[in-house]
């Protein structure tokens, strides 16, 4: 979209290359010939105030989406959010080609409806995920967001060099248009809870909600807020998320500008190494959800080990990758490529870390615990594009090695934090003042709800259903899963 900026020492180096040949030393020609398509005569500030603008309304309805998910069910807000994302992405090319302020406000509109997004996805999986398979189904829907990075990371190079609409424009309307589709089916087939969905067998049914621990039929009608503010759990989720996000969001929004600057990746050839990373992203969380559940559930770690190592795998490799990445010179640039995507795949484990923890620590209020922590996550999400930019004015290797550094610097306290901090047990103030014990059978049997019985066919065995008072010296621990009863 944006008219490339060379600078005198770049313009020398081209200039040198036609006589040596060093392909590290010119931007490509397919790239200087791109730029002539190029429209807009935006800065570096500008840009990147306009990778931020996106946040700003972003952070404003983190935590009134998880409230309006958790009270009023998530399928409404996760598919309105969507359906207006989709209008908006459309609109893009209509408000760039009519002044820079309509594209500020249009981004800040989108960070706002995107906002609810991920609050009401965490609800819906509060209400739909059993304690076991938490970590796993997260990661399924989690691997639906690196797709859609992936894929438009690798086709956009190719709209912008072949596509309708000048190029650029195809992306948005391409993307956009499916999104609104998509929108349709999410409605047709996505309902609040198990109750209320109207395909689901009795069995699944039965078996989801006998292995969550509050009643997925009941609203939220109050919220103990006084609670959560000092859980120390809570807090050190919210630290970690936001030391997550700031290395995240400086990937996704600085990528492709390091793969053009520092590795001189042409336009094409940069879209889809910018989705190399994401690619290895997207295997490991699936790999690494998998295999915590399988601790959890065989008892070799506890949940609260499994996170806080999960995650520390996660920051440290991370770190030393990230930090490794800025050293390679631009004649090893496929190096480069292989430490970022050894970087992004142990991030991945994140899966296993945080980003299954708000469900661990309170699944009721899963929705609503995830808007607090990503609004705190999201600031990362405005300052890290302008600190990028403002770290690499240039564009050289030495202002990207900062960029990384910086990176690196919040996944080692998030880390630190969170091991001192971080716990996957379901904390006091999440639980119904009457807490059911599941018994093993209940996971195949149906309960007969007018005795609160439960009869196993072909032995004659009555599970008998067992109410406690919630009280602070409960532990709902992974043993109570094995009660039985007779």
């Amino acid at each position: 979209m944006v008219k490339t900026e060379y600078h005198n020492t770049t313009i020398s180096k081209m200039t040198s290359t036609n006589v040596s040949g060093d392909a590290c030393s010119e931007i490509q020609a397919s790239s200087v010939n791109f730029n002539e398509r190029a429209e807009f005569d935006w800065d570096k500030e500008t840009r990147s105030s306009l990778l931020s603008a996106f946040f700003y309304g972003y952070i404003i309805t983190q935590i009134p989406g998880g409230w309006l998910a958790d009270r009023f069910g998530g399928t409404r807000v996760f598919g309105i959010a969507m359906g207006v994302s989709g209008i908006c992405t459309v609109l893009l090319p209509v408000c760039a080609r009519t002044s820079v302020v309509l594209v500020f406000i249009l981004r800040v509109i989108l960070g706002l409806v995107q906002g609810v997004v991920h609050p009401a996805c965490y609800s819906l999986w509060g209400r739909w995920a059993p304690r076991f398979e938490t970590s796993k189904l997260l990661a399924v829907s989690c691997v639906g967001s690196i797709i859609g990075i992936i894929t438009t990371f690798a086709t956009s190079g190719l709209l912008c060099e072949y596509g309708f609409d000048n190029g650029w424009g195809s992306i948005f309307y391409i993307t956009g248009g499916l999104c609104c589709l998509w929108v349709v089916l999410w409605f047709v087939q996505v309902r609040d809870s198990p109750s209320k969905h109207p395909r689901i067998s009795e069995v699944e049914r039965l078996y989801i909600e006998n292995n969550i621990v509050f009643d997925t039929r009941k609203k939220n009608l109050t919220t103990p807020w006084k609670d959560m503010v000092k859980s120390a759990p809570l807090w050190a989720l919210l630290i970690c998320h936001s030391c997550s996000n700031w290395a995240d969001y400086t990937l996704m929004t600085s990528l492709p500008a390091f793969m053009k600057e520092v590795l001189r990746f042409d336009i094409k050839s940069n879209g889809a190494l910018s989705a190399t990373p994401y690619i290895c992203s997207s295997i490991s969380v699936l790999l690494v959800a998998y295999s915590a559940d399988r601790l959890r559930i065989k008892h070799i770690l506890t949940t609260t080990q499994t996170r806080k190592i999960f995650q520390s795998i996660a920051f440290i490799g991370g770190s030393i990758f990230l930090v490794a990445t800025g050293f390679v010179p631009c004649s090893k640039r496929e190096l480069a490529v292989v430490f970022l995507c050894i970087a992004v795949f142990l991030n991945g484990f994140n899966a296993a870390g945080y980003g299954a923890n708000h469900i661990d620590i309170a699944p009721k209020y899963a929705g609503l615990l995830i808007g607090i922590t990503n609004t705190a996550a999201t600031i990362p999400g405005i300052i890290s594009p302008m600190v990028a930019g403002a770290l690499t004015p240039n564009g050289d290797p030495e202002e990207w090695r900062n960029v990384f550094y910086v990176a690196a610097g919040f996944y080692i306290t998030g880390m630190v934090i969170f091991a001192i901090f971080g716990s996957g047990e379901i904390q006091p103030w999440a639980m119904d003042k009457e807490i059911e014990i599941k018994v093993s059978s209940s996971l195949l049997f149906p309960v007969n709800e007018d005795n609160d019985q439960q009869v196993v066919p072909g032995n004659g065995t009555v599970k008998q259903r067992l109410f406690i008072e919630n009280n602070d010296n409960h532990n709902d621990s992974d043993d109570i899963q094995n009660t039985n009863l007779k």
